[in-house]
């Protein structure tokens, strides 16, 4: 990967939606909802406070997060669509 997030920004990869409901009725592309679920690919260094320390992240790439409907920018790197967000934007590690 050719691209690494600045201070407390994280690039995460969504997990991919299920094609099908519990009772098995097959969800067109056009009908799914992004999922609020993703892995952590790359991340920054950590949050500069005032006085020049460097606070570092909770999370780490290979984590598993969860985060909000809403959150993030969408961008295309080497041909995959991923999302640049802010830790602060994440609700959770999923163990």
């Amino acid at each position: 990967m050719s691209f690494r997030p600045l201070h407390d920004r994280v690039l995460v990869r969504r997990v991919e939606a299920e094609e099908k409901t519990a009772g098995g009725i097959i969800i067109p592309d056009t009908a799914k909802e992004k999922p609020q679920e993703g892995e952590v690919v790359a991340a920054g260094t950590g949050l500069k406070s005032d006085d020049g320390k460097i606070t570092p992240l909770d999370v780490k790439a290979g984590d598993k997060i969860l985060f909000g409907k809403w959150s993030g920018t969408e961008v295309k790197i080497n041909g995959e669509d991923l999302l640049i967000m802010k830790e602060s934007d994440i609700l959770g590690i999923v163990g």
